[in-house]
């Protein structure tokens, strides 16, 4: 592969260029497009020669037509029939603008309409301003850029590495554009695991979307997953982007590798789905952390009123500034009825805010009751651009095996117990994450991706084994519900007697009014977990401290929370006195010495 942080800097070094002419922030209207003009350039230099022999041909064609049959001759799902191209564009540098507009319009429909999401036009105009001058330059330099010898995968990762800097520049965050590539490959190795089988068939077509595809790195990574597994599988990939340039440029890493850019969709995914309707075998997705939804309210709340479960977001709303659970609600929505599968990554939040009766409880009692939720891996801290805080990915299924059905698998990949065992001796590395170096924002792990003995094959194997042991564990979907209870009390007068209605029913004091969260299930005398009822939790926990006091059924809420730390902790007992005595009689004897040295 080639180093895709060295042609990165190639690139970041034409923004010197713009210095002066160009707020820092405004760097990546000029060089971005730039480089997907180039990237086209380069991609389709073999065949531009005939391309331009064979357009006189056809001059008697309709567009469309034209496109087509030019197309093949290109050998790509787009051509260029202008005459220029980027070694030809700096031979005449008086005509540099009119002549770069020229190779713009001379792309087919299809390329045109990703540059054009660049607003890309008004930019020539600022450079070839004579005030700026320095259109000509950057041409010059980017002609001097080969983005030839790179595959799809390396050039993505180029533009995200453009992208996250130009997000410093602008103190926008990296992490609304980019997912670590280690990340995406463990989700769709775990999104895949399942499906081996199925994937190994000739000609075997499958669909894979994404509701927040940024460039496509998820997209491309699954594709290249499937082509590496099997190479007469197909995977057709969908997405659906909010900003310009990302989508942009996804739509032209689709362009080249064949795929229909149709499929990738531009917008708001809230408030205008752009696949209505379509359902996928595979979903994936990293939604920005804890964004709000506030533009996009009336909408979704219209569609929850109006629609409830015939629509997207039947089960609940979550509180306003955060709208992750809305996206998993969609996605649950295209999942197909004979089975698809569902990887997304979320911060802590999804899993436990909101209490019982809440819009994040009830989607989560939704999606357990339904029995879609099939695991949930938590991830090493510092391993995204952004942000150092703990992340975890949701597996989220309408076709569990017959082992997995009615259950939820727990997977604690922080690598965090393995942090203690290599301080005490026990092991010599950590099986979850590697330093990662040099680091890159707030990113300083990196999962490792090679080999069953360490990251993601180690992750995927706990996933597939589906076994507890000291990172998994397994419990049933009743586990995580519970019932949130009011515990009132008898109001009494002055005399101590219970006042009551008219009947003849205790009143409740309502300063005494109390609440207790009740689980589903306990555990029994043997640590074996048994569901229980709440008149059960009553006789044993409350009554026994308040003789009087009695559960208003009327006001009982179900909820279903995940406290996945809780589930792993380890009791670990304080240190004897005789150990922390002799630990300090040592140091006392260690300085001695060294006083008595000097």
């Amino acid at each position: 592969m080639t180093d895709f942080r060295e042609k990165a800097n190639l690139i970041w070094q034409v923004a010197d260029l713009l210095r002066g002419d160009y707020k820092r922030s405004d760097y990546g209207k000029v060089i971005l497009p730039l480089t997907v003009l180039r990237r086209l350039d380069c991609v389709l230099k073999p065949t531009k020669e005939k391309v331009l022999a064979y357009l006189p041909k056809i001059q008697d064609k309709s567009d469309s037509t034209k496109d087509l049959i030019l197309n093949k001759i290109a050998g790509h799902n787009f051509h260029n029939h202008s005459k220029y191209d980027f070694e030809k564009l700096i031979a005449e540098p008086d005509k540099i603008a009119p002549n770069l507009r020229n190779y713009i319009n001379g792309f087919s429909a299809s390329a045109r309409e990703i540059i054009e999401y660049f607003s890309f036009d008004d930019q020539i105009d600022r450079m070839d301003d004579p005030k700026a001058d320095i259109l000509f330059q950057v041409i010059k330099k980017f002609a001097e850029i080969d983005l030839s010898d790179m595959d799809t995968m390396t050039m993505g990762y180029v533009f995200e590495e453009l992208i996250r800097r130009f997000s410093e520049q602008s103190n926008e965050t990296a992490g609304e554009h980019f997912t670590p590539r280690e990340v995406i490959k463990l989700m769709v190795n775990i999104l895949f695991n399942s499906d081996d089988d199925s994937l190994t068939k000739p000609g075997i077509v499958k669909t894979l979307y994404d509701p927040a595809c940024g460039t496509g790195g998820m997209l491309s990574v699954a594709e290249k997953h499937l082509n590496d597994f099997n190479t007469k599988a197909k995977l057709e990939v969908f997405g659906q982007e909010i900003n310009p340039e990302s989508y942009a440029i996804c739509k032209s890493d689709m362009l080249i590798k064949g795929q229909n850019p149709s499929n990738i969709k531009f917008g708001n995914t809230f408030t205008v789905d752009g696949l209505e309707n379509e359902k996928f075998d595979y979903m994936l997705s990293n939604p920005p952390f804890g964004v709000d939804w506030k533009k996009a309210e009336k909408i979704i709340k219209d569609e929850f009123d109006n629609k409830g479960y015939s629509g997207r977001f039947g089960a609940g709303l979550p509180r306003i500034n955060d709208g992750s659970l809305l996206f998993l609600q969609h996605m649950i929505s295209k999942m197909k009825k004979d089975g698809s599968r569902i990887g997304i990554v979320f911060n802590g939040s999804p899993l436990f805010t909101g209490q019982a009766g809440s819009g994040e409880s009830n989607i989560r009692k939704w999606i357990i009751e339904n029995d879609w939720l099939e695991a949930i891996i938590a991830l090493p801290d510092q391993l995204f651009y952004n942000t150092g805080i703990s992340t975890y990915v949701w597996i989220v299924t309408n076709k569990k095996s017959n082992e997995r059905k009615g259950k939820i698998q727990l997977i604690n990949a922080t690598g965090a117990k393995d942090e203690e065992l290599i301080a005490a001796g026990k092991i010599a590395f950590n099986r979850f994450w590697n330093k990662k170096v040099p680091t890159l924002g707030n990113k300083r792990k990196e999962i490792s991706e090679n080999g069953n003995t360490k990251g993601i094959g180690f992750i995927t194997n706990l996933y597939g084994d589906f076994e507890e042991n000291e990172f998994v564990k397994i419990f049933s979907n009743d586990f995580f519900g519970y019932w949130r209870v009011v515990v009132e009390q008898p109001l009494k007068d002055e005399n101590g007697n219970i006042e009551k209605n008219s009947k003849g029913e205790p009143k409740p004091d309502t300063s005494l009014r109390d609440y207790e969260n009740i689980p589903f299930m306990r555990y029994d005398e043997n640590k074996k977990l048994v569901l229980q009822t709440i008149q059960e939790y009553f006789e044993r926990e409350i009554k026994p401290n308040l003789p009087d006091a009695w559960i208003d059924e009327s006001k009982t809420k179900i909820g279903y929370e995940i406290s996945f730390t809780k589930y792993f902790y380890e009791f670990k007992p304080l240190r004897s006195l005789d150990e922390i005595r002799a630990d300090i009689l040592a140091l006392e004897e260690s300085l001695n010495l060294d006083i008595f040295k000097n």
